[in-house]
């Protein structure tokens, strides 16, 4: 599937929040990024980023979502360690992964391995406008405000 053809999914899921369903969630503008596991330092250094820009991103009216396979345990230890605040989804059997066709073979320490490959999707009103792969864990939060702004003053 082409990104272009990207939907959010009518699916319930599991989140820090309880369960949401993407498709029905009632916000303007949406981030939902991937990433490969919680407490890990790029992954930490990209929640931070995002939870600093959490003001001046409602000021946009945009909600942020991050998704990994990781235990909805896991995430609230997360979300409390680095005083995160922001909804993040647990994905343990990959079918949002999977929807966003985020899971990429990885080489780690010499092994292949399969796992998420850092992306960030940014929808309007539902429809998808953006779409960043390979995503670079440092700079990045700041990097989808200013888009999210370009695109709002489009």
């Amino acid at each position: 599937m082409s990104d272009e053809n990207i939907n959010l999914p009518d699916l319930l899921l599991e989140s820090s929040q309880g369960q949401i369903n993407l498709a029905k969630l009632n916000h303007e503008w949406l981030v939902l990024y991937f990433y490969p596991k919680d407490s890990t330092p790029g992954c930490t250094t990209q929640a931070n980023e995002f939870s600093q820009y959490q003001a001046q991103f409602t000021q946009l009216k945009t909600q942020i979502v991050g998704v990994s396979r990781d235990s909805l345990k896991s995430h609230e230890r997360f979300i409390e360690k680095q005083n995160l605040n922001f909804t993040l989804i647990s994905d343990p059997n990959e079918q949002l992964c999977q929807h966003f066709a985020v899971i990429k073979e990885k080489n780690m320490y010499g092994k292949k391995v399969m796992g998420i490959e850092r992306s960030t999707f940014i929808f309007h009103q539902g429809k998808l406008l953006k779409t960043f792969r390979k995503v670079k864990a440092a700079g990045h939060a700041e990097l989808i405000l200013k888009e999210i702004q370009q695109l709002q003053h489009a």
